[in-house]
């Protein structure tokens, strides 16, 4: 059975992969029924659900070209439901169709995948109605669930689950993925440093001269604050950042999905809505608003994932580590920085954007938030 090819769509989790594509050379022989794949932001968590169920539903457990493999990656399958929520929770009805689905088998083969993308977004009540789907599961339906760690789960949850981690793929692993993706060796570096390895995030940065003048801003903004007028200004400016960068991810998408509707309806771009349609198309609306909070929320959460870069460059300056920096590009800045604070203060901010991160989540006012740790950012002339 040939499966490498498939497996070679991630990169960087040798570990993972071999423990999953175990599971489908033995697949006849007995497939646990509940997996839990785990690991930090663009670790490849979503990726690695799609491939394993490609390679669970592929007769050759992952060739990548065949009929089932080709509808897998179109995301056409039909017997692959995936569950990737734009809101900021998992709705306990969308978990509840999830799982009423579930209860059919395989159309085209042995099994039925059920993928549940950020499942950490499942509040208790809706995590209890998977329980109960994991407790009794038809036969051939495979459920797997991606989440952060397994701590975001209930422990009910990860007693029933096989679990599966996911590390940090390394700089040079990520940077080489996107020169394959044909971005030039030096910016494929540069996006891939100050992603932090993370895939996506450096596809984003390599791709969009917006996304990186969007992130250079952010840090020089937290360099330039001496007062506290100045963390006031910051504070908006980098809510503003962070709104510019969710209205690049959503607008276009946002009018995308429209258009679809309308062509789907048989309905011209400078048609009117017939009344009767009305309804639809406000549904449509309301779910692209959710995705508008959740695209704001991610972004924002960005800006602190880029914030606490520069700062880890400030203290690695400060201890003279023998780390490379993240963002190279301001060294002279990073350097400044450290001479004029010292590494008790540089460990104080890093801990107050650790703390703005959980605010944020606990859905604290975004600039109420945004202001505290421009003034603990301050800098005295």
């Amino acid at each position: 059975m040939s499966d490498a090819k498939i497996w070679s769509e991630l990169p960087g989790q040798p570990e993972a992969v071999a423990q999953l594509a175990l599971a489908v050379r033995h697949r006849d022989e007995g497939l646990h029924h509940a997996w839990l794949i785990t690991g930090p932001p663009g670790s490849g968590r979503s990726n690695l659900a799609h491939i394993f169920a490609a390679a669970l539903l592929c007769p050759d457990g992952g060739c990548s070209v065949c009929k089932s493999c080709t509808m897998a990656k179109a995301g056409s399958h039909p017997d692959i439901t995936s569950l990737v929520t734009e809101k900021v929770q998992i709705t306990i009805d969308e978990v509840r169709k999830m799982v009423a689905d579930s209860q059919f088998g395989g159309s085209l083969g042995k099994f039925r995948v059920m993928i549940i993308e950020d499942a950490d977004r499942m509040q208790e009540r809706s995590s209890n109605v998977l329980l109960k789907a994991l407790e009794e599961p038809p036969a051939g339906t495979v459920w797997l669930l991606c989440a952060p760690s397994e701590a975001d789960m209930l422990p009910t949850i990860r007693s029933r689950v096989r679990r599966v981690g996911l590390k940090v793929p390394a700089v040079e692993t990520v940077a080489a993925l996107l020169e394959g993706e044909g971005i030039e060796p030096k910016l494929a570096r540069q996006a891939a440093e100050e992603s932090q390895s993370h895939i996506g995030m450096a596809r984003r940065l390599a791709n969009s001269s917006d996304a990186r003048s969007r992130r250079r801003e952010t840090l020089m903004i937290a360099a330039s604050i001496n007062s506290i007028s100045a963390a006031m200004i910051a504070a908006e400016r980098w809510l503003d950042v962070a709104k510019k960068d969710a209205d690049a991810l959503t607008q276009e998408r946002d009018a995308e999905e429209k258009q679809a509707m309308m062509r789907s309806l048989g309905l011209g771009p400078e048609d009117t809505i017939p009344n009767n349609l009305r309804t639809d198309f406000k549904n449509l609306e309301e779910a692209q608003k959710r995705r508008a909070t959740r695209s704001l929320r991610d972004g924002l959460d960005r800006i602190l994932v880029d914030l606490l870069s520069l700062y880890r460059d400030v203290l690695s300056v400060q201890l003279a580590a023998a780390t490379p920096l993240i963002n190279r590009d301001l060294e002279k800045t990073i350097a400044e920085i450290a001479n004029t604070t010292t590494p008790a203060q540089t460990i104080s901010v890093i801990d107050s954007i650790a703390k703005t991160r959980h605010l944020i989540e606990a859905n604290v006012r975004d600039l109420l938030a945004l202001e505290g740790l421009a003034v603990a950012m301050r800098r005295k002339s």
